[in-house]
């Protein structure tokens, strides 16, 4: 077998001990790799070098594709960017892959049967870090929902059920309040269901889905989600199977992928050899299937169940009674190499297919829609009265029959008709649209903010309405 070209980073931290580890286990396994080894993380933060990586790493990624990568440490303040989230988008890499199996009685557990996959789309949703100080008491986050990032990472989640033998992909969403953003992610979801007749599928709304998945995980099977509930939902299925330090993750894109555990870097247990391998072990694992080394796969996979079952622990899960032997980092790693090409005798064997990598495929832009502007939303800096003292004011700035139609505040419509008990911040949302719903020249909505200037007011922010085949593309005001 020609040996696969691979980039790999110890990291900080724990990082060089659990990578040295994972690396001699995949060596004994007959993993055929070409290593390439690069620095990133907290000394090259130190270099100056603000997303913590080189420009060097960068060119060992463009060569190999693929990034076995240790835990780092991001040094506080100084503006220090996040590598994983830089890593992501810059790579594409659109789908995180986080398994999570409990490993009962051997590793402590309320869940003893759970055995699910959560599926994170990796790229936009509130992650895509656009925020505005805009006055001065509002802060705001821009919550970005994209066709091609929802149909991409949803997709994904169907093809590695079918690929991994599950049967059934559940979406979370919130699109009982944000019906255009989530409700896309649901929307897509619909779509790309009909597709794959040979899978259950189902939609939850996310706080009642975490309520189930914190309770009963083994309901679940595949779990795909926006980025944020991924993010959170995916260590909280870690915690309660048992232990973080066994929970691999993936971050698949189009044309690269890397593979890490989910853990922290852990600086204070740095170097006493007490750490945990088994994470970045088993991320390895995903890597060796991704790379088209299956077998490997298995034969490393195995070999670490058989020594959790033959009650080999580090210390994070060692418990009395159960854990037959407390080893370290090294020690662990030996116990798999020991027991490569045996079997686990209680926990359920794993089985990798050779053609298990998932191939890439292309999105379908969605027909392009005939766009109308019918209005604007102009946000104010205001705080010198009560909202009907604002309304009137603006009532009287118009262009031509483009009036103010309704102000909310924080969401909550204080005009007209409003609750005197409302409380206000001094941000406010001021609706614009002519009486008949027709549509509104560009230059109308520039003329109009000139005149608001002029007439004294701080316009901090303006977005356009929109309708998409007629259809409002944004939030109807309510009450």
């Amino acid at each position: 077998m020609a040996k696969t070209p691979i980039t790999v980073a110890y990291g900080d931290g724990i990082g060089p001990e659990i990578m040295s580890a994972t690396l001699r286990v995949l060596e004994a396994a007959g993993a055929e790799l070409d290593i390439e080894t690069v620095e990133i993380g907290e000394k090259v933060y130190k270099r100056g070098v603000d997303t913590g990586m080189d420009p060097g790493a960068w060119d060992s990624l463009r060569r190999t594709r693929v990034f076995l990568k240790a835990p780092i440490t991001t040094p506080q303040g100084g503006g220090y960017k996040s590598l994983n989230v830089t890593m992501r988008k810059a790579l594409n890499l659109y789908a995180n892959v986080r398994p999570t199996i409990a490993y009962s009685p051997f590793v402590e557990t309320k869940h003893p049967t759970m055995d699910l996959v959560i599926i994170r789309e990796n790229e936009e949703d509130l992650y895509a870090g656009i925020e505005h100080r805009q006055t001065n008491q509002v802060y705001q986050c821009l919550k970005l929902i994209t066709q091609p990032g929802s149909e991409r990472v949803i997709r994904y989640a169907f093809d590695y059920a079918r690929a991994n033998g599950r049967k059934k992909v559940t979406c979370f969403v919130k699109d009982n309040i944000m019906k255009l953003t989530d409700g896309l992610f649901h929307k897509v979801f619909d779509q790309i269901a009909a597709e794959y007749p040979d899978l259950q599928h189902e939609t939850l709304i996310v706080d009642i889905g975490a309520a189930r998945l914190a309770n009963t995980p083994e309901r679940f099977d595949v779990v795909v989600m926006p980025n944020l509930y991924g993010d959170i939902l995916s260590d909280v299925t870690a915690e309660i199977s048992g232990s973080v330090g066994l929970a691999p993750s993936a971050n698949i894109g189009d044309g690269f992928a890397m593979f890490e555990a989910i853990h922290g870097s852990a600086p204070d247990i740095a170097g006493q050899n007490v750490a945990n391998p088994s994470g970045l072990l088993l991320a390895s694992v995903m890597m060796l299937v991704h790379i088209g080394q299956a077998s490997v796969a298995e034969r490393v996979h195995q070999a670490w169940l058989r020594t959790i079952e033959d009650g080999v622990h580090t210390r994070d899960i060692f418990r009395e009674g159960v854990s037959s032997q407390q080893v370290g980092t090294t020690e662990f790693a030996d116990a798999v190499i020991a027991r490569l090409g045996q079997q686990p005798k209680v926990l359920k064997p794993v089985s990798y297919r050779e053609d298990a990598a998932i191939a890439h495929r292309a999105w379908h832009p969605a027909p392009k829609a005939n766009k109308q502007l019918v209005g604007v939303d102009v946000f104010l800096d205001w705080q010198p009265g009560s909202p009907n003292d604002l309304g009137e004011q603006l009532s009287a700035v118009h262009v031509g029959d483009l009036r103010l139609e309704v102000m909310t505040n924080r969401g909550i419509k204080v005009w007209p008709n409003g609750l005197p008990e409302t409380f206000c911040t001094d941000h406010w949302r001021c609706r614009f649209r002519k009486h008949d719903g027709a549509s509104v020249e560009r230059s109308e909505v520039v003329e109009l903010q000139r005149r608001i200037v002029e007439a004294g007011f701080d316009v901090i922010k303006t977005e356009n309405l929109y309708t998409f085949d007629g259809v409002p593309g944004f939030s109807a005001v309510h009450g």
